[in-house]
Formats: structure tokens, C-alpha cells, sequence
């Protein structure tokens, strides 16, 4: 089983790069050649039942996967919820989903429209998690989503592919402190998500955790063709818990900041 899910985040490693060539780069950077292990991958979603986080996560936990934790953000309008493998090696999975009924008429008629255009057979296939956009989206109603929310923004012109992989700071060679990455990185160019501070957290959540700014990349709208962000990666660095074993959960006021890593105005 471990094969397998090897195998599918291979692929959704793979989909991920297509439109973030930056992390290719960060991966050289950190890893000095060495593969680098994977803290966790996030996806977005909306709650409705035919993509809900039931339907996504439904891949995961054939592999094995287990729900962990659950996370609310009030202001952006989201629940969410996290799975983890018993084997400790592979990456958790961080599944948000936006509560489209909180929206205003408009944008939920885009959104259900969006979502009854899939195919339920598309959907039912491991391979959803890295399709893309499996469906139509002019640049109009792009803007109009963005207009209220980036994150149902995103996920329209994106589809289903991993928002972020995220480096586990606990196993690099050449590194111990987030603050020592950010300087590699920024040194080489990039630039950081600097909302709520470089590194959200800290040793006392059990979790600290920064962030690129997303890649731009192309999306071929139905109306025009437009650069807009992509997606981002993440590194996290987590604290021993209670019980001495490291922190697997989140924390959802970092998390919170992390998700602006994809603002169109970054």
C-alpha cells in the first residue's frame, strides 16, 4: 500500500510542478541533492457533497489515511480537516473546503454551475487529485469569485491539484531554523509571504511555518488568456508535544495567514 501512495503523490508532485517551477528550484536549493521529506500537501474544495472534503479524502483513507484534526476560518469562510498515515514517512493531507452557501447569489450560481459540469466517474478516480480544472471558466466569472473570495477564486481557474507541498524542516541535513531558510531563500531570490510575520507560529503552538508567494502561470479562460498565481510552497518546522513526539496537527490563526500565499494582489 505504501507503494501506492508513493506512486499518487509522485503524480500530484508531478501536476503541482507543471505550474510551479519555483519549487523545483527551492528543492535544489534545500535539498543538496538528497530527497527532501514532505510535511504535508493541501488542497481546496468546495462543501458541496458531490467534491466535498468526504469525496476527496475517500482516496485517501482507501490508502490508509486517517482523519486527524478539523479547522474553522471564520473570516475566510472555510472548514477544514486534516489526514494522516500510520506510516510516519508519508505526508499528512491539509483539505479545506469553502462554505459556498455564506456567498453572495452570484457567485454560488458560478460555483454549483462549475460543479455540475463533472463527471461523478471523474471524480470516483484517484486521479482527480491531480485532473486540474476539469471544467469551463471564463475570465469574468474568474473576477467575480475574486471579487469575494481568492480562495473560490483559485480553485476555479485551478481545479484539483495540490495548492502546496510543504518541506518538513524536522528532516533537513543542512538546516535547523526556519529563520535560516527564509534567508537561503529570500538570498536566492524569492520572495516570502509576509503576512502576519515571515514565519507564522511558534515553539509554544508546537508549529512554526512560512511560505513563497505563488509561482504566476498561465490559465486559458474560455473568454481570454491571463497570468495569475499558481501555487506556493510551504516549510514547516514542528515542536515535540506533550507526550514527546512531534506536533502533527495545525494551527488555524497560522494557517490562516499561509492561505494568503495566493492573494492576487501578493
Amino acid at each position: 500500500m505504501k507503494t501506492q501512495v508513493i506512486e499518487l503523490f509522485n503524480n500530484i508532485w508531478q501536476n503541482y510542478l507543471e505550474v510551479t517551477p519555483s519549487a523545483e528550484k527551492i528543492h535544489q536549493i534545500l535539498g543538496t541533492g538528497s530527497d527532501l521529506i514532505n510535511d504535508h500537501v493541501a488542497y481546496r474544495t468546495f462543501n458541496i457533497e458531490k467534491v466535498g472534503i468526504a469525496k476527496l479524502s475517500q482516496h485517501l483513507i482507501a490508502l490508509g489515511y486517517k482523519e486527524c484534526g478539523e479547522y474553522h476560518f471564520e473570516a475566510k469562510k472555510l472548514y477544514a480537516k486534516h489526514f494522516e498515515h500510520s506510516d510516519k514517512t508519508l505526508p499528512k493531507v491539509f483539505i479545506s473546503e469553502l462554505l459556498v452557501e455564506e456567498f453572495s447569489p452570484s457567485v454560488q450560481k458560478i460555483i454549483h454551475n462549475l460543479v455540475d459540469s463533472l463527471d461523478e466517474s471523474v471524480i470516483a478516480d484517484p486521479s482527480f487529485l491531480y485532473s486540474g480544472k476539469q471544467w469551463p471558466l471564463s475570465f469574468v466569472d474568474y473576477q467575480t469569485l475574486l471579487a469575494e473570495s481568492e480562495y473560490a477564486a483559485w480553485l476555479a481557474a485551478w481545479g484539483y491539484r495540490a495548492n502546496h507541498f510543504t518541506v518538513s524542516i524536522n528532516h533537513l541535513a543542512n538546516y535547523e531554523h526556519l529563520e535560516d531558510i527564509n534567508i537561503t531563500l529570500k538570498a536566492a531570490g524569492f520572495t516570502l509571504n509576509s503576512t502576519g510575520g515571515e514565519i507564522k507560529g511558534n515553539s509554544e503552538v508546537k508549529l512554526e511555518q512560512s511560505s513563497t508567494i505563488a509561482d504566476k502561470a498561465v490559465v486559458e479562460f474560455s473568454d481570454e488568456t491571463v497570468a495569475i498565481p499558481s501555487c506556493f510552497y510551504e516549510f514547516a518546522k514542528r515542536y515535540p508535544a506533550q507526550n514527546g513526539e512531534l506536533y502533527t496537527g495545525f494551527v488555524a490563526a497560522s494557517a490562516d495567514k499561509i492561505f494568503e500565499s495566493t492573494n492576487a494582489a501578493a
